[in-house]
């Protein structure tokens, strides 16, 4: 066995930095593009390809060939010929819209749906693109700003008090009364304004939520949704979900039914191998209400920033509960190298600052490694050690139930 490097895709979604990923992985990008997310996994939509010497194969047919050597027999048992994760670097300069993903039951359950339906993959209209769940987190490279789940209700309704507009007046008052209930019903009615009534409730926001602006952050990115986006309700959410900036290094981890949106910034994203996505506001694209209602857990969240805590020498690591993921950052200190256990699921590597070495244990062979480089470790190699100034982040599959 021997370690891989990697080349990976980016997807030039419109809500993209032109320069981010560029400027992390060292390559130009002469066209102005936004670029999005790089990708690195095995998902259809955006495989890695393996790089040994001249020979470029894709991780899946490579998977499929060395199923035990590359994945491991705990994750072969648990996952099958899957690599459970999809490892991500995100990058954004406009807001993403406000989402949710599916549990596994209600994943396989749309899947199946749509299927029957005869719905094509790639529609438009189309809900689910897998049979997967998508638990995610997301760990910030530079400050990150997004929303994550709905505030305390009593909450919401004083922040919401002072830009409400009068069509939602009535819901406001059912938040107010209603609490946990009084969430969904407020969310429902700011959803179902439409036509007329939903641009001037929108416009109606921007005026009352101006004056506003420099007292709070909140207030400040209403104005800056309303701008991006003048007729759609979504414009309310930093008022009605839980606002969040992490600083570099910090991580948030988000479960199934959670209704969340990446603002601004640049992160390392980890999450279950599924594209799944079930939007609520602030987009242009298919919005299945009804979907959407059955799926989102209509609850206050407690946010809990998650900073990275030791699990080995060089090596910190984010509390997670995902079963096919886990993230860790490496940072070798002193001249003293970071040295693998000998027991390891499949991992990769994203080098995202400094310049090092990766060395696979008594092979004696080192590739070097620097910012943007990123390696695909097999569970079958024996060991491996990374020295140098480097900050690595592994995203591996959790042995701890093996």
């Amino acid at each position: 066995m021997q370690i891989f490097r990697l080349d990976n895709v980016i997807q030039p979604y419109a809500w993209g930095s032109k320069t981010a990923i560029a400027q992390m992985i060292g390559q130009p990008n002469p066209a102005q593009k936004p670029q999005a997310e790089l990708w690195m996994g095995t998902h259809p939509k955006g495989p890695s390809m393996v790089v040994s010497g001249d020979d470029r194969v894709p991780l899946q047919q490579l998977i499929d060939r060395q199923p035990i050597d590359i994945l491991g027999r705990y994750v072969v048992r648990r996952f099958g010929h899957a690599l459970p994760y999809l490892f991500k670097v995100l990058a954004a300069v406009q807001p993403l819209s406000i989402q949710a993903h599916p549990s596994k039951r209600q994943a396989k359950e749309g899947f199946d749906r749509e299927n029957r339906e005869g719905k094509a993959l790639d529609a438009p209209d189309r809900n689910y693109r897998d049979d997967n769940h998508k638990p995610e987190i997301i760990c910030a490279l530079t400050p990150f700003w997004g929303l994550n789940g709905f505030r305390p209700p009593a909450e919401a309704v004083d922040l919401l008090t002072p830009v409400c507009p009068h069509d939602l007046n009535d819901a406001l008052r059912c938040l107010k009364t209603q609490q946990g209930q009084g969430l969904k019903t407020f969310f429902e009615a700011m959803m179902t304004l439409s036509g007329d009534t939903r641009e001037a409730a929108a416009q109606e926001v921007l005026y009352k939520a101006r004056p506003l602006a420099g007292t709070s952050p909140l207030y400040r990115w209403m104005v800056d949704l309303a701008r991006a986006y003048p007729a759609d309700m979504g414009v309310l959410s930093p008022a009605l979900f839980n606002l969040v900036c992490l600083e570099p290094g910090q991580a948030m981890y988000l479960q199934a039914g959670q209704l969340h949106a990446y603002l601004d910034g640049v992160g390392i994203e980890l999450m279950a191998n599924s594209d799944n996505v079930l939007r609520g506001g602030l987009t242009p694209k298919h919005v299945d209400l009804p979907e959407l209602l059955s799926v989102v857990r209509f609850e206050e969240t407690a946010i809990q920033i998650l900073d990275p805590m030791p699990v080995g020498p060089a090596e910190s690591g984010y509390d997670c509960p995902a079963e096919e993921f886990s993230l860790t950052v490496i940072r070798p200190a002193n001249g003293q190298p970071y040295v693998s256990p000998s027991v390891r699921s499949v991992e990769m590597l994203l080098c995202t600052a400094g310049e090092g070495r990766i060395e696979a244990g008594g092979q004696g062979v080192r590739l070097t490694m620097q910012k943007g480089d990123s390696f695909l470790i097999p569970a079958g190699l024996q060991s491996y050690a990374i020295g140098g100034n480097v900050i690595v982040y592994k995203a591996a599959v959790p042995l701890s139930n093996r």
